[in-house]
């Protein structure tokens, strides 16, 4: 069931949406080459204790982590893993959902560890603006098909890469994954059409190959590019409202003018991203 929220929860969604993007902004300062991804595990929980946040994927569906970190190939839904360490030049994915007094938020982000070479370096760059290309179809009165539509012909037909099509994003609140679903692929006009108040994720999985996912890991979770392409992901929780679309998990408040709700996001965020960093430094 599809809920439009009122102006209270939306609110109350920009703060868990403060949340989560302050754990981005710690992982940035000190992401490097030779940590394992488990540090960054380590980080997002002791983090979310001291934010008040609870994440929400520890034991959804047999899930056991704060986070997803995937890496180069890894689409999402890699785990953190302690042997897994770190290389220059690696693209990592970290993904979580979080909720703040019940009211929830998901975002990813790609990092760069270290300086990584032109190609992916380009890979990063289209992917952030198809995310945002797809955010700017989100307002009342398009279809959900106009958000796949944009994405789908910037990186497939313009750049060549492969747009993920098994994993797509979804409606959130009152829990993790509600209706409807937000695929990045499709045609202008067709699908379900977006109304004030609704509260979706977009959140496009780019590959430098094909767009087919390998989904055959014995965990039952993590999923590859089928040809060994690398993979990248970018992804905002946000708001759909008669003046635009209202990005809820913005780390930077002065880049995301324009699509934030109200002025209460900045001053979130950057009582969130104090707590992060200091803890940040802890894992330097």
């Amino acid at each position: 069931m599809i809920t439009l929220k009122s102006p209270r929860e939306i609110e109350a969604m920009e703060k868990a949406g403060a949340a989560l993007a302050g754990m981005h902004l710690g992982i940035r300062e000190f992401i490097r080459p030779g940590m394992s991804s488990w540090k960054i595990e380590e980080f997002a929980r002791k983090y979310f204790k001291a934010a008040g946040a609870k994440a929400e994927q520890i034991g959804f569906e047999g899930y056991k982590y704060a986070t997803c970190v995937s890496v180069n190939d890894e689409i999402c839904h890699g785990f953190p893993r302690k042997k897994l360490v770190l290389k220059k030049g690696d693209l990592v994915k970290v993904d979580t959902v979080v909720s703040v007094d019940g009211f929830f938020s998901d975002s990813c982000w790609s990092y760069a560890v270290g300086e990584v070479k032109p190609e992916i370096a380009k890979l990063m760059d289209v992917t952030k603006k198809a995310l945002f290309m797809g955010i700017d179809q989100c307002v009342p009165g398009n279809r959900i098909g106009d958000i796949g539509a944009v994405i789908q012909h910037y990186t497939e037909d313009e750049n060549g890469y492969g747009d993920v099509r098994e994993f797509v994003g979804h409606g959130i609140q009152p829990t993790m994954h509600e209706d409807p679903m937000v695929p990045h692929y499709g045609e202008h006009g067709q699908g379900l059409r977006l109304r004030n108040g609704m509260t979706i994720t977009v959140e496009p999985m780019i590959n430098t190959g094909t767009w087919e996912a390998d989904t055959s890991d014995p965990s039952g979770w993590l999923a590859k590019t089928a040809d060994g392409g690398w993979s990248c992901q970018y992804e905002h929780t946000l708001v759909i409202t008669n003046d635009g679309p209202k990005i809820l998990t913005s780390q930077d408040p002065e880049a995301d003018a324009k699509y934030l709700y109200d002025d209460n996001y900045a001053k979130y965020l950057d009582h969130y991203g104090k707590i992060a960093r200091e803890i940040a430094e802890q894992f330097k």
